[in-house]
């Protein structure tokens, strides 16, 4: 079983009006608080989810990650930092605004006590282990008597 994707928000349908007024229609002021949600890869093997977030230029300490009720919560609070000066730039597009991504893991597969996070070079990896009652086993030999 694979696990679900949860988004927490509306789709993003600036990208629409982007590819269609050249890529510059929400480069307003009042359209530059909208809020992007990291890209994730979600791979499965057979003695473990591994979920990675593209989330560079944050500390790991900038992340809280969480599990309850079989839901798996990455999330980012982070302040958006407001420059007074904004001379001398022709376009910014640096965003480091908060984030919420939910997964559903499948129901008594993954060891909730056996979840590691790591975050380097701008990604953060969740690696949750499958129990071993769901592992695949290996064919066992039975003697003929």
């Amino acid at each position: 079983m694979a696990l679900v994707r949860f988004n927490n928000q509306m789709p993003d349908i600036a990208n629409i009006f982007d590819d269609f007024f050249g890529g510059d229609f929400f480069n307003t002021p009042a359209a530059m608080g909208r809020k992007s949600v990291p890209a994730v890869n979600v791979r499965e093997s057979k003695d473990e989810y591994e979920i990675e977030v593209a989330a560079p230029g944050l500390k790991k300490d900038d992340f809280k990650v969480e599990v309850h009720n079989n839901v798996l919560t990455i999330a980012c609070e982070q302040e958006e930092k407001k420059e007074e000066k904004e001379q001398g730039y022709t376009r910014r597009e640096f965003c480091y605004t908060g984030f919420r991504r939910s997964f559903a893991i499948p129901r008594n597969e993954v060891d909730e006590s056996k979840i590691d996070a790591s975050y380097q070079d701008g990604i953060l990896k969740i690696t949750l282990h499958k129990r071993d009652e769901v592992k695949p086993k290996p064919a066992r030999m039975i003697e003929i008597k």
